[in-house]
């Protein structure tokens, strides 16, 4: 798998990463892969958890 316009690979979260997935929602579809660097190898995140409690995907209280 490369990257493509409907591929993305990203190392670390950015709030400007939003306008991807904008992007892919107002296209064909698309994957925002994070935790990847530009080679496609795989990094992880540093703070995953905080992340995902910054975009809201996780139940609150």
């Amino acid at each position: 798998m490369k990257e493509n316009q409907n591929t993305e690979w990203k190392s670390s979260w950015r709030d400007e990463y939003l306008k991807w997935l904008c992007g892919f929602a107002n296209a064909q579809g698309g994957v925002l892969d994070l935790g990847r660097n530009d080679h496609g190898q795989v990094v992880g995140l540093e703070d995953d958890q905080g992340m995902l409690e910054k975009l809201r995907l996780i139940e609150g209280p």
